[in-house]
Parts: C-alpha cells; structure tokens; sequence
C-alpha cells in the first residue's frame, strides 16, 4: 500500500477510528468537567475500579463491557456515599472506594476464578480489536456525555464552585455531583476496549488540561478538547500502525507529548514559540516513515505463528517457500499480549493460522475476526494438553515434552503442504532432520537429569509451566506460585507459607524463576527459605535473539542445565 492514507483502507483501522471519533465528544465534553471540577484521580480510578467487573465477566461467561460498567457504577455509588461523610473530601472517597474494589478484584482473581487473558486485553485495550458492540457503547456513551453537559451544566458550575448559590437556588448539588460522577464512569468504561483502564485519562484528562491552558471560556474549551482528542487519536492510530507500536500507547504518548509542547510555547517568548513550533514540526517529518508497506510482493503463501514456539518451528520448516509472521515476542508473558498493528494486517491477510491451543493464546479466534480474516486456524496443540495444573484446569504447555513437540511439529508440517502442495518435498525433509534433532535433544535431558539423585529432583516454580517437562524427565513439581492458564493472580500470604512449609519439608534447594514473569515471588521465597533463586527458566516463551533459549532446542537444554543446576547446588550441569 502506497500513501500516507493507506493505513486507513485496512478495515480494522477503520473501526479503530470510527470508535476514537465516537468517543471523541464524550470523552471531550467530559473531560473539561473534569478538570474544572478537580477529577482527574476519580477518572483515573473508576477505569482500574472496573476490574472486579472484568474478573466475574470473565469467571462467569458474561460480556466485559458489561462487568466494567457494573463495577464502575458500583465504584461511583461508592464515591457518591463516602463524600458525603463529614471530614471526607472527594479525594479521600475516591481513595477509600478505589482500594475497596482493587481488594474484591485481587480476589476474585486469585481465589475464586482464574483469570485469562480477556482481563488483560480490556486493562490495557486494544483500538485495533474494535468490535461492533464497542461502537454502539461509545456512541451512547458520548451521546450521554453530551446531552447530560446541555442540560446539567448550569448546575454542574454553580454546585462546583459555589454550594451556597447552589442550594439558595434550589440545586441539589449531591444529586447533580452523582450524575457527572456516574457519567464519567460511562465514558471511562466506554473507553476501555480503545485504550484500557491504564491508559483511559489519556483520552479523557490530558487532552482537556491541554486546551485549558490556552483558554478559560467553556464553550470554546470543550469544542477545542472534542477536536484535540479526535485528532490525538487519528494521529496516534495512524503513526501506530506506521510506528508498528501498541495503539494505546502510542495515543498517549501523543497526548503527552502535545500537553508538554502546548505548556512550553505558552511559557515562551513568541520568538522562542515560532522556533519550538518549527522543531516539533522537524522532529515528526523525520520520525514518521512516508508510507507504508507491508507486503514484500513475493506472493509467497503467508503464515501466521502465536507464540514463540510456534514461530521457531514454522520457520525451520517453511524455509523460503513461505513468509512467516510470528505475533508473541521473545521473553514476553502471552497473558498480557496486546496485538500490534502489523499482527492485525499479518491475520487478516494470512493463507494459515497455527496456534498453540488453551488458554494461551486463544485471544487469536477474535483477532482474527475482528481482522476480517478468514485463513484456517490450526490448533497444533488439539490433543496434546493432557495435563492438569494446580488449579484443576488444562495446563496448555504442552511442548515442554519433545515428544509433543514431535508431534506439533507434524502437524505444522501438514498445514504448510496443504497450503502449498509443491513446497512438500522441502518441508519433510526438513521435518525428518529436526525431529531426528528433536530426540538427540530428549535423549540427552533424560541422560542428564538421570545422573541426579532421585530425592533431589523436586521442582518449585513461580508458574506452573514445567509440569510437562517433569513429567517427562521423572521430576517432582512440589509447589507453584501461579496456575498454568495466568500470571495475573497473585498468592494470597497463606499460600505463600504453604509454600515456605513445603519448601522447608520437602529439602528442596532451588526455587525457579521463570524469564517472562515477575520473579519477586520466587526471590521472596528464596529469601524466606534460604535457598536459591538464581536458575531462571523459559516457560511460555524463548527467550530473545542471543539468549541461551532463543531456539526451542536451545531452551529446553538451557532448562535442563539450570534445573540439574539448581537440583545438585551447583556441583553437576547438563552439558549436551
């Protein structure tokens, strides 16, 4: 595709923009209320308040946007409640209300339901994963938003600014306040599926701050924010997809960037503006590309791999017959996978899609879709996630046992023949070499973890990643952190010391960390226990370009070094 325009021929570029100019009057109109009546922290608050909601959509089967306004709405009851204690201000209320429904998320995540990767995808948001119902959301949203401003405003000035002028003319300035209140809910929870919880105040507090500082009449300021935050997010959409970076983050960048520009040429000299202006401007025409161009015109079959495991085998196998497009990144956790713009383009012009099945990366059926794709998915792990994890649910690590890599790798074989008939000789023999690697990799961890002792061979990890490996090299797993299908759920301090106790009794003498999760759990445990916490595996993903477990071979390996390692106090390693 050739132009600066050509980003937005892609149809879920479209729907990107069509919500951020939806949202764009709400989240304008609004968002001067906001500042004007000091609710930036409240704003912020009710999109994280929301996750609660996001936990029972998830844990009961109901649609998140559903939950977040629940939960929202319950946050803004709470608010309403509390401020009108005596002694407690807004701020204070906002505080109390917000650790109350952070307390009840935690919760529910860690001990009534396991959360997936639905929950992630709505805290940090994905505009290129719009669905039609996050229109509709929006445009009532905004809608609401600005009848609610016409009608409620008066009073929403007077009750603000002077409560005594409010109640002499009969105002009730805590029925109004509960209003502008439940509204900035609706238009946060309206924003999440765009920019998620964490990055919400980017569409509805910064743009508004940054007209303030350039006019005090509130009519002009609100047409101005609504004009900023539609231009914010078509630009910031657009230089993500040019940029290949997260949508979200790239708008709020943008938002950030334009404030910090706007309050240095309004604290400048006009000499010292006209030069700021004029850099700004040079700074962007060398940053951003002149066009874009995704297809290399090879007209080669295009393949589309989740995960890093998935990527490593499609490449060996795909050699130069076909284009692979892998979407996890090295070192990363999968539960927190927000897509980029090149992941959506790569779906939504792939010939195939191998996944890896379970609870990993079963985000991809909706990407897909919402991509307007229609390549085949093949579920390379159908069948092979045999195991249970710790919460009683499908552990979906499945290659952690070469023998299962065996046949995934098979599998994938098939796909790409059925894809491309001709390219099938190529393909087997590549097969036929890596499988015969493949079992010299098995042969060797078996002989290696063979030479520790039996009673040593007792496994504790902060993730219950390795089950498949320890049930294939005769390991005990005698304690994990978090369950296999998510890293979001924290232990709660009992199970905490129930792994301390099992640490202690079971004489185990490492505890695991694993690469792309955060490792203070283990070191805490470590620190608790006085054992080791040095030995860190790959789990969900390889690891980067470079790194030891770059390759599934290598990582493997790599994990089998560091567990004799780890099993033996450093006396023994697994050299294969």
């Amino acid at each position: 595709m050739d132009g600066l325009l050509a980003p937005f021929e892609l149809p879920y570029v479209q729907r990107g923009l069509a919500e951020v100019l939806l949202l764009s009057a709400g989240a304008g109109v609004l968002g001067c209320w906001i500042v004007l009546r000091g609710l930036s922290f409240y704003s912020h608050a009710v999109g994280t308040a929301a996750f609660p909601g996001l936990v029972l959509a998830e844990g009961l089967g109901f649609a998140a946007p559903l939950g977040a306004l629940a939960a929202a709405g319950a946050f803004a009851a709470l608010v309403v409640a509390f401020s009108g204690r005596q002694r407690l201000g807004p701020d204070v209320a906002t505080a109390l209300g917000l650790a109350g429904m952070l307390a009840l998320g935690a919760i529910l995540a860690s001990d009534v339901f396991a959360s997936g990767p639905g929950v992630e995808s709505l805290l940090f948001g994905s505009l290129l994963l719009i669905e039609p119902r996050d229109l509709v959301v929006a445009a009532f949203a905004s809608a609401a938003a600005v009848g609610a401003s016409l009608i409620c405003g008066r009073a929403w000035l007077t009750s603000g600014f002077d409560p005594g002028t409010a109640r002499s003319l009969g105002v009730r300035s805590a029925a109004f306040d509960a209003v502008l209140l439940g509204l900035v809910a609706l238009i946060v929870t309206a924003s999440l599926a765009a920019l998620g919880a964490l990055l919400v105040a980017a569409l509805i507090v910064v743009p508004a701050a940054t007209v303030r500082l350039w006019t005090s009449r509130l009519p002009t300021w609100q047409a101005a924010t609504v004009a900023l935050v539609a231009c914010e997010g078509i630009v910031g959409l657009w230089l993500s997809v040019q940029l290949n970076a997260p949508p979200g983050a790239t708008i709020a960048t943008l938002a950030g960037g334009t404030f910090a520009a706007a309050a240095a040429l309004r604290a400048a000299a006009q000499r010292a503006r006209r030069a700021a202006v004029a850099a700004v401007a040079a700074a962007v025409l060398l940053a951003v590309p002149a066009a874009c161009g995704t297809d290399d015109g090879t007209g080669r079959p295009r393949v589309v791999a989740t995960t890093t495991q998935m990527g490593d085998w499609a490449h060996i196998l795909a050699g130069d017959e076909f284009d692979v497009h892998q979407i996890l990144r090295p070192n990363t956790d999968p539960h927190d996978y927000e897509p980029r713009p090149d992941d959506v383009e790569a779906l939504a012009r792939a010939d195939v899609v191998l996944k890896s099945g379970g609870d990993l990366d079963g985000w991809v059926d909706g990407a897909l879709d919402d991509a307007g794709g229609d390549a085949p998915v093949v579920d390379v792990g159908d069948g092979l996630a045999t195991r249970r994890d710790t919460s009683g649910e499908p552990d979906p690590h499945w290659w952690h046992d070469p023998r299962n890599a065996e046949r995934a790798v098979e599998r994938i074989r098939a796909a790409l023949v059925y894809v491309d008939s001709g390219a099938a000789v190529a393909v087997e023999r590549r097969e036929t070499r890596y499988i015969a690697a493949l079992r010299r990799v098995d042969a060797a961890i078996a002989a290696c973890v063979s030479r520790v002792p039996r009673d040593a061979r007792k496994l504790v990890t902060d993730h219950d990643a390795l089950g498949y490996f320890a049930a294939r090299y005769d390991i005990d797993v005698v304690g994990t952190a978090f369950p296999a299908r998510t890293t979001i759920a924290q232990p709660s301090a009992g199970e905490l010391a129930g792994l301390v106790d099992t640490i202690e009794r079971e004489h185990v003498r490492a505890v695991f960390p694993e690469s792309s999760v955060n490792g203070e759990v283990a070191e805490t445990l470590a620190r608790e226990t006085g054992v080791s916490a040095d030995h860190t595996l790959y789990g969900d993903t390889l690891g980067p370009s470079g790194s030891r477990g770059d390759t599934y071979l290598k990582m493997e390996l790599a994990n089998a070094d560091e567990i004799v390692q780890g099993f033996t106090e450093g006396s023994s390693r697994c050299r294969a």
